[in-house]
């Protein structure tokens, strides 16, 4: 774009010398400023993301294969599961980690770790990855060559968050009150009381499939880009390693989020204390809304 403004920059000047060239220069100058004008705003509005999408654009290769959703799954997750292990193994030594500690007395044991991640990873390679198999057999999906504005990004991803917590809180609110749908499918997520970090994902295959459908539906509704799935998934996955950790840390999400409208670790630890309370895995809205919801203080 910038060679092209320069081009017709030297042109106008060659074409000046005629005096018969006088409307056509006008005309040149006036596609040139527009054409700067227009490369400005895209440049302004992509300048921090273009660089990230042609760099990943270049992995094709690996971003289109059928391994890539269960590798970026797993690596993500493990990744963020990983530190706050390593707090729990510390807990007990640190007395500055238990104060951060919402039940200090509390420890998941190493077979408890174990059995978390050997779930997580079987139901992903058993479950998930045949199914992304069926979907990379219809075959690949083009790329866009442009990346999406910032603010859009943004946007999507706040938008995906709101959506997923209304249909998870209605989802989990059926499957508390309907005793058969708790025993059947819920039921196993509760075993580890309190919850810690590698139990977000010690769930049964019905609640997997079901979180992943909500995830697949939303991203489809707003016609998200494919950076923006993968930022999504990426703030999705820590939010809710987070939400399970147990740690009450001066930077948590929800103490960064004004009003009490992010409910985070501490409202959940609630839920998991007492199940009639704090559905919502996010927001506080839904709970606030619906009378169900129990702010930590009052435990």
């Amino acid at each position: 774009m910038v060679a092209l403004v320069c081009w017709t920059q030297t042109f106008v000047l060659v074409a000046a010398r005629n005096a018969k060239a006088e409307k056509l220069v006008a005309i040149l100058q006036s596609a040139a400023s527009n054409s700067a004008a227009a490369a400005a705003g895209c440049s302004s509005g992509q300048l921090f993301l273009q660089p990230v999408w042609d760099r990943l654009r270049t992995r094709e290769a690996l971003t289109q294969s059928p391994f890539f959703p269960v590798i970026f799954s797993i690596t993500t997750y493990v990744s963020f599961c990983l530190p706050f292990a390593a707090l729990d193994l510390l807990c007990p030594w640190v007395p500055a980690l238990r104060r951060c500690k919402i039940q200090p007395h509390s420890a998941p044991t190493a077979r408890q770790l174990l059995s978390c991640l050997g779930q997580t990873l079987f139901q992903h390679l058993v479950f998930v990855f045949p199914l992304t198999l069926l979907h990379w057999a219809r075959g690949p999906a083009l790329l866009p060559p442009d990346a999406p504005a910032l603010p859009q990004l943004l946007g999507h991803v706040a938008l995906c968050l709101l959506l997923f917590d209304a249909e998870f809180f209605v989802w989990h609110v059926l499957h508390h009150r309907v005793p058969w749908l708790y025993r059947t499918f819920h039921k196993v997520h509760h075993q580890n009381a309190p919850s810690f970090a590698l139990a977000t994902q010690y769930v049964s295959v019905w609640e997997l499939f079901s979180l992943g459908f909500f995830d697949m539906v939303n991203i489809a509704l707003l016609q998200c880009h494919p950076l923006t799935v993968l930022v999504f998934h990426t703030v999705n996955i820590w939010l809710s390693v987070e939400d399970h950790s147990g740690y009450d840390f001066p930077w948590s999400t929800h103490r960064l989020v004004p009003f009490g409208w992010y409910g985070g670790v501490v409202h959940h630890d609630v839920h998991h204390s007492h199940f009639n309370y704090n559905f919502a895995p996010y927001f506080t809205h839904w709970d606030r809304l619906l009378g169900t919801l129990r702010h930590p203080h009052a435990q």
